[in-house]
């Protein structure tokens, strides 16, 4: 009668070391490559939202004879006014409820206004440090729509506010109207340091134009030419 000889199917401590190191290595490829995903994913809603305000922008201009809100202060910001035209309706008139307001790549997700606006105005061409604008301006006043910036991403940092509501003091610090506001810029002072996003997508951010198209700008690569309007 011949002998059975019973072998152990069990796996070596070996052939375990080689599959642990195997699955660490396709992590170690996937997880940069699910981060990069993600980060393209919320880098496209940033430019579409930015896209719907900029129709938004469009037709209230239409409505209102070529004119478009500038700065950030008075009775009712360029997001109070806008509301009425974009394709996401808020809820009780509230815009805390417009996610069109939103980057999803704002660190605290308690911000509601993710934007800066183009409040930059200029005594003439040669003047590179210009003042601060409240008041609307025509769009005819624009020389080069397709090279004018209106909106940007919003810088975060210790001396930038979160906005809760529409009545918080940072609401007024949410435009752009000195060379200190610039992406290149390192002031942090909580009037003339840095409100555009530096890095919010990649090494630069999102911007809406005066002829509503969308682009990403590397931080390095903006200038104060690109927010004068009569160039």
């Amino acid at each position: 009668m011949g002998i059975i000889v019973r072998r152990n199917s069990a796996f070596t401590l070996i052939e375990l070391l080689v599959v642990i190191a195997i699955i660490a290595l396709l992590m170690a490829i996937l997880v940069p490559v699910l981060h990069k995903a993600r980060e393209q994913g919320k880098n496209v809603i940033c430019q579409n939202n930015l896209r719907q305000i900029g129709i938004g922008t469009n037709l209230y201009a239409e409505d209102w004879d070529q004119m478009i809100p500038r700065g950030s202060a008075g009775e009712r910001a360029w997001y109070m006014r806008f509301m009425p035209f974009l394709a996401q309706s808020p809820i009780d008139n509230d815009y805390r409820t417009v996610d069109i307001y939103r980057c999803p790549s704002y660190p605290d997700k308690d911000q509601t206004i993710c934007f800066v606006v183009n409040g930059w105005d200029f005594t003439s061409r040669n003047d590179w440090t210009g003042k601060e604008i409240t008041a609307s301006t025509r769009l005819t006043k624009c020389t080069r729509r397709t090279d004018t910036i209106y909106l940007a991403d919003n810088e975060n940092g210790s001396w930038r506010g979160i906005i809760r509501a529409a009545t918080d003091a940072d609401v007024y610090r949410c435009d752009v109207w000195n060379p200190g506001h610039l992406p290149t810029s390192d002031s942090q002072d909580i009037t003339l340091g840095r409100r555009i996003a530096r890095a919010r997508h990649k090494n630069g951010c999102n911007g809406l134009y005066l002829d509503w198209h969308v682009e990403w700008m590397a931080a390095d690569d903006m200038t104060a030419n690109q927010w004068r309007f009569e160039k």
